[in-house]
């Protein structure tokens, strides 16, 4: 780690991608003609998801402020400097597959030594002139999000598919989209971060330009075809929120894209031609997806980065027709024989990085739509101790759910060096 990170420094120190923060002018990341522009100048990025930045910057259970100091140096050395960061969990612990310390414990409670955490994080990115986009809630279990504010309206215990099955989880939380009573209580954790004020810097989070944008939720989903249409209207109100409380920031809305929408491209269209809604995004996963066989991902490399490709056309299509640009938030493919420790091959994931990097490449020279993609996710310096997380582990990228360094990315991966190829080609 040691030898990676004085190479990085070495040769890109004081690199920052071109999204970094501007010296001069307005330091904030807009829109304008389809572009993503910072002072006036074409802005294109490849990121990184750092979910767990915040509790790094905790004082307490979780936090590690030396070991963020090393993360953020090695990524901003990289040439990575927009990470892609969720706001906090929401509820109890001890929960299967989800992640600890939470933020919210109870509605409108809030962990202070995260809170200051996210504030550390938020200044430290400030330092450096990275950027965050800050994602405020979660489709998924692993963070609590929709089923946790259903189960504080007494929904009932929350299903974890972990436990008791996909789709029992599915049917739970197509309960979410309905809900008023669940909704209501996340436009109050909306209102209470967008509003908030940092204690280290002074600087109220909507006139910080660490901030990239703000992100309604990881992976909203409908959850049922019922859903579609309060989904979006949903998404357009939340949006509006928002931009009533912060007139500086981009807006997203952290969608998959089309498998998010219930395979729904016209959906994908809708939620993003919502006015407040900056920029388009989709996330990738073939492995997931069953784009390539769960055994062997070698033999389905080929037809992933295929796949891959119409996914990213489709998308762009829809960015074209709405004149915003596109970001892929998240994409994998698992190590070699899907193995997950340290140290173990990473041929096939490079190969299918360098298909999503060669792609932004060709797009910054053309002056294309595709402005940005955040790989999943950073695992740095970690040294995972069990295959699934447990309450005092590290963090590594891959949350509670899914195998520790599944899709991680060390900082001694031979990835880290096409990362780093890439942003300073982008730059």
């Amino acid at each position: 780690m040691k030898s990676l990170f004085k190479l990085c420094l070495c040769m890109f120190a004081g690199l920052a991608c071109s999204c970094g923060t501007a010296e001069d002018g307005d330091a904030f990341v807009r829109v304008e003609n389809g572009r993503f522009v910072l002072d006036g100048k074409p802005c294109y990025f490849l990121g990184t998801n750092f979910w767990y930045g915040p509790i790094l910057g905790s004082k307490g259970p979780g936090g590690d402020r030396e070991r963020l100091a090393r993360e953020l140096d090695t990524l901003a050395a990289c040439g990575v400097t927009n990470l892609r960061v969720l706001v906090g969990a929401d509820g109890g612990g001890g929960v299967p597959s989800k992640i600890e310390p939470t933020l919210q414990y109870v509605p409108g409670k809030y962990n202070d030594e995260l809170l200051d955490g996210l504030d550390y994080f938020l200044a430290e990115l400030g330092r450096r002139g990275m950027k965050a986009v800050l994602y405020l809630t979660n489709s998924w279990e692993w963070s609590g999000g929709y089923s946790q504010y259903l189960a504080w309206t007494g929904a009932g215990k929350p299903a974890i598919p972990a436990v008791d099955g996909y789709e029992a989880y599915v049917e739970y939380v197509s309960h979410f989209i309905p809900s008023r009573e669940a909704r209501a209580l996340l436009e109050e954790h909306v209102r209470f971060i967008v509003g908030r004020t940092n204690r280290y810097t002074g600087l109220r989070y909507a006139d910080d330009p660490a901030i990239f944008s703000w992100q309604i939720c990881n992976e909203p989903r409908p959850f049922g075809e019922q859903n579609k249409e309060a989904f979006a209207e949903w998404i357009a109100r939340t949006a509006r929120l928002i931009r009533s409380l912060d007139a500086n920031h981009m807006i997203s809305t952290g969608s998959e894209g089309f498998y998010g929408c219930e395979a729904d491209m016209e959906l994908v269209e809708r939620i993003h031609a919502v006015p407040e809604i900056s920029y388009v995004n989709l996330h990738i996963w073939p492995y997931n997806w069953n784009w390539t066989p769960r055994n062997d991902p070698a033999s389905g490399l080929r037809n992933s980065m295929e796949e891959t490709r119409r996914y990213i056309d489709r998308h762009l299509e829809v960015a074209a027709r709405l004149g915003k640009p596109a970001v892929i938030e998240e994409f994998g493919y698992p190590r070699d024989s899907v193995r997950y420790e340290r140290g173990s091959a990473t041929s096939l994931r490079d190969a299918y990085y360098a298909c999503i990097c060669d792609r932004l490449l060709a797009s910054k020279r053309e002056g294309g739509l595709l402005a940005g993609a955040n790989f999943w996710a950073w695992g740095g310096e970690a040294h995972p101790a069990h295959t699934l997380w447990q309450a005092g582990d590290v963090y590594c990228g891959d949350p509670a759910q899914e195998p520790q360094g599944l899709y991680s990315v060390f900082d001694d991966d031979t990835t880290v060096g096409l990362i780093r190829r890439t942003a300073r080609e982008l730059k």
